[in-house]
């Protein structure tokens, strides 16, 4: 658990033409569509580069709780 408690849960597409995050809002976590391959944890250190610029923070404040195999990823957030 981070310090600050706050969590974010993400949609992740890898393989995508493009790198890019959209928010539909509505309580649905953020889609993240990253060009990287799900090969030897590629498309996960490529969510986290992408998801800390799109929140303006250090990648390493970010920190995958849940999620290391699957589509559907939780980040802790420390600030």
């Amino acid at each position: 658990m981070t310090r600050s408690g706050r969590r974010i849960a993400v949609r992740v597409t890898p393989k995508a033409s493009r790198n890019e995050v959209k928010a539909d809002g509505d309580g649905e976590p953020l889609r993240i569509y990253v060009t990287a391959a799900p090969d030897d944890g590629k498309a996960n250190k490529a969510v986290q580069k992408l998801l800390a610029k799109h929140l303006r923070l250090a990648p390493t404040s970010l920190t995958l709780l849940k999620g290391a195999t699957g589509r559907d990823k939780v980040f802790g957030i420390e600030e």
